[in-house]
């Protein structure tokens, strides 16, 4: 058997394992799905008329509802992905790894099973919560079928990419509590991007944190995409991010592995 199908063979049964553990233990994906269910309604119906006034578009909530979906989409990934950091973490911390170090499988097969699982589990909660966002009124306004493929795999990117820094964040992490907290900006940063708010309507001084961080320009994209707005350099800027990350997360998370266990 080559090394491929031992690789192939190895990551399937590590991505059916890390499967069964999100659904013998759904109470996390659903606490870290909660909060941007919570945060879609709570913009939308306490806070969307008001948003959409001071935004210039008059007090209509459905313009908002427009405007907000595209970021909380975004921030579902980034929740979803904390899960991952935590399970990577109770992996590192409760002898598990020890034993599959002294197995013959393919030594990468481990994370490969948790960068996949993350990524299906990241794009199933996108789709729920998209539900939602179309349940309570949103609409794509003329997007053609090739930009729905675009932002589903402009997703799918942004979702490898922080499932392999959750990944890293989760391989240092002392437990899962800490994992929990040191993945915490990935839910944080799309709360000061332009998700929300654009970022003209922001202070000066804060613009250029809230333009140059890795959600504001794939929020942007992703909103393009869906409702025609100009997407002009965000695109690039977006893949740049999510390949920039993926390779950050990926060599991290392998030095961390392959380093001998005290």
């Amino acid at each position: 058997m080559s090394s491929l199908t031992l690789s192939l063979r190895d990551s399937s049964t590590m991505l059916r394992r890390n499967l069964l553990h999100a659904r013998r233990y759904p109470s996390l994906t659903l606490n870290l799905l909660l909060t941007p269910i919570i945060l879609l309604l709570l913009f939308v119906y306490v806070f969307g008329d008001v948003m959409s006034a001071g935004m210039g578009g008059g007090a209509d909530r459905s313009e908002y509802v427009a405007y907000v979906v595209p970021g909380i989409l975004l921030m579902t990934i980034g929740g979803t992905v904390v899960g991952t950091a935590v399970s990577v973490s109770n992996d590192m911390t409760e002898g598990i790894i020890a034993r599959f170090r002294t197995m013959a499988i393919h030594r990468g097969s481990v994370l490969i099973g948790h960068v996949i699982g993350s990524v299906l589990q990241s794009i199933a909660s996108v789709v729920l919560v998209g539900a939602v966002a179309v349940a309570i009124g949103f609409r794509s306004t003329g997007a053609t079928p090739l930009e729905w493929l675009a932002a589903f795999g402009l997703m799918a990117l942004v979702a490898l990419a922080l499932t392999w820094i959750a990944v890293g964040m989760g391989m240092v992490s002392p437990n899962a509590e800490a994992a929990s907290n040191n993945a915490l900006p990935l839910i944080v940063l799309p709360l000061i991007s332009s998700a929300f708010v654009p970022v003209d309507a922001m202070p000066g001084w804060f613009r250029p944190i809230a333009e140059y961080q890795p959600f504001t320009p794939a929020i942007e994209t992703l909103r393009g995409l869906l409702l025609g707005t100009e997407i002009g350099h965000n695109g690039w800027l977006a893949v740049a991010w999510c390949l920039g990350l993926t390779v950050l997360g990926y060599f991290w998370s392998k030095a961390v592995f392959n380093r001998d266990p005290k």
